[in-house]
């Protein structure tokens, strides 16, 4: 695993944010000989690089990072609520749409730490190769793909959470440096995130060439991650502009996925996997898919692309823990909860007037997920997925679902984040096809093969109320399928509100990624079939209409910028739906 090494740490804290490089970080950095560290006595040997690259990586693991890939990517959706008897004021406005600026969730700070740290390894390691003679052009390509990968990753979390943001190549490195940088748009983020990530596809190791069960086949970027990125980015576009070239780039990027998984599977199965598959998936069967893939004990899946990867002793899961697991020592309680949509099936799961996810006790997903699913007396259900220490074998015959179990170690809590996983990138092709579909086009078969192919191996293998492609007749229908797929396979993986999001913006006439919301004059307004998903969490009724109520219009998709953000660098443009006054309000 990778090394605690107090060279990569100082460069590290560098950049703690935007914020922090419009004021001295002198105080913050004392205790490190940092002229040293950063200057050119330091890029001397291809030891050094793979220090600073290890170190790039490492910084992903920060609390802080995690915690956001939750409340960015599944908090504000439906899937998740807070624990009722736990008092936290700014959970509660969040849940209420009250998205203050001074809310601690806002800060970007994390993200632009890693980015700087990619940059100060960009502008530096070119040199090495004339210090050191093992530091070859090839050695330098792989190292400069790399980091260009994991910037565009974190740009991309930033344009999904804020839309306007700023973009730096430039590196941090002492408070000579610092300048303040206004926000750009998304147009030219994102493209300067694929034009990156074109340049590394090229050079960045493919998975599998680290050598059999190599922890940095999944912790590195490989070229299986920079192509799901790529299709995750060329779909998120591709939704807010309505691009069908754009769509067709999703299709391209996750088939070399999709393949290279095959091909993978094929090299190592007499290795790795006892049992044939008939596909080319080579999907996990499902009574056993949440152990194989969630139990880190077991290491990596195979179906996995790329998770960051916590050993417990150098680094410890503790957002995930908190978040989902327990709180504090002894407490049991996690700080959020899945919301009520799981507890129960729906026949009507697969459309936009839902009020449960799952179409089927059958499937293994219902059990696995939550705890206590299908108990009618639960208030709440705390999540089994990603935290549950035991099997997770199920019997689906069972009138309730476990009961929570606590005996994992709190301290040391070893639990992996999957970033990209491939039933995953096989639901954003199919969700590519369907955009890309005449209503009734071969492509609305191919979207639904997909589908079956992700929902099938979750069912019991008796079971006879399996997906039939002449329910969903329509386009729309299979829009609508997709989208509660993704819901079943990819729940509190830090997606669902991503794919909301995606999902109104197909339905929204007059976005403009060349203009920064601050400078337009009005915005579109947002699609009621995705708040009504939205507000399912709340129940009939009550709170739930006046969320639906205060999400009018584009703005409101998006995270205020941080309050002390705005306050030291005056360039930055608020999220136009918030206002400053003597107490922050919001409009």
């Amino acid at each position: 695993m990778m090394k605690t090494i107090k060279k990569y740490i100082a460069i590290g804290s560098v950049c703690c944010g935007l914020s922090a490089l419009l004021v001295s970080c002198n105080d913050f950095l004392t205790i490190y000989p940092t002229d040293r560290i950063v200057g050119t006595d330091y890029w001397k040997t291809k030891s050094d690089v793979y220090q600073m690259v290890d170190g790039c990586y490492k910084s992903m693991l920060d609390y802080s990072i995690q915690e956001r890939a939750i409340m960015w990517g599944a908090f504000r959706s439906d899937e998740l609520v807070k624990l009722n008897d736990y008092n936290d004021n700014t959970l509660d406005n969040i849940n209420a749409v009250n998205l203050l600026p001074t809310n601690r969730y806002n800060s970007w700070a994390a993200f632009y730490k890693v980015i700087n740290n990619c940059n100060v390894v960009l502008n530096h390691v070119e040199d090495v190769m004339a210090e050191d003679p093992e530091f070859t052009i090839g050695d330098f390509q792989v190292v400069r793909a790399q980091m260009l990968a994991l910037r565009s990753l974190c740009y991309f979390y930033l344009v999904r959470a804020f839309r306007d943001v700023p973009y730096t190549t430039h590196s941090y490195e002492a408070d000579a440096d610092v300048e303040p940088i206004e926000q750009s748009t998304p147009e030219e983020v994102l493209q300067h995130c694929l034009d990156d990530l074109n340049e590394a596809r090229v050079y960045i190791m493919r998975t599998g060439a680290y050598g059999r069960n190599d922890w940095r086949n999944w912790g590195y970027m490989t070229r299986d991650a920079v192509h799901a990125l790529m299709a995750d980015i060329y779909l998120w576009r591709a939704s807010m502009t309505h691009s069908a070239s754009d769509y067709q780039q999703a299709i391209v990027f996750s088939d070399s996925v999709i393949n290279a998984k095959h091909a993978y599977y094929e090299l190592y199965k007499e290795f790795d996997i006892t049992e044939e598959k008939e596909d080319i998936y080579h999907l996990e069967d499902g009574n056993i898919a949440l152990n194989r893939i969630f139990n880190t004990d077991a290491g990596n899946s195979h179906e996995s692309i790329l998770e960051w990867q916590y050993n417990g002793r150098d680094n410890s899961n503790s957002a995930l823990e908190n978040y989902y697991y327990e709180s504090a020592e002894g407490r049991q309680t996690s700080i959020l909860m899945a919301s009520q949509i799981f507890n129960s099936v729906d026949q009507n799961a697969n459309t936009d007037q839902a009020k449960k996810i799952y179409l089927s006790k059958n499937d293994y997903r219902f059990w696995n997920n939550v705890y206590e699913a299908n108990n009618e007396e639960a208030q709440q259900l705390s999540i089994r997925k990603m935290v549950d220490a035991t099997s997770g074998l199920v019997d689906v015959t069972s009138t309730v679902g476990s009961a929570k179990n606590n005996s994992r170690a709190y301290k040391e809590f070893r639990q992996n984040w999957i970033v990209y996983r491939l039933s995953d990138v096989m639901l954003m092709k199919a969700e590519a096809l369907v955009e890309t579909a005449s209503s009734d086009s071969l492509r609305l078969k191919q979207a639904f093969d997909l589908v079956q192919a992700v929902n099938k191996r979750s069912m019991y293998e008796n079971a006879t109320d399996t997906l039939k492609y002449e329910s969903f007749k329509t386009k729309d229908d299979m829009e609508l399928l997709v989208l509660a797929e993704r819901e079943r396979e990819l729940c509190f993986e830090g997606k669902r509100w991503f794919d909301l999001m995606r999902y109104c913006y197909r339905h929204m006439e007059g976005v403009d990624i060349r203009q920064r919301l601050a400078d337009q004059g009005s915005w579109p307004e947002l699609y009621p079939p995705m708040l009504r998903l939205i507000i399912r969490k709340y129940g009939i009724g009550g709170e739930g209409d006046a969320v639906s109520y205060k999400m009018k219009s584009e703005p409101y998709l998006y995270w205020p910028l941080e309050e002390s953000e705005t306050k030291v660098n005056s360039l930055l443009k608020q999220n136009p739906v918030y206002i400053q006054e003597k107490t922050t309000s919001k409009n």
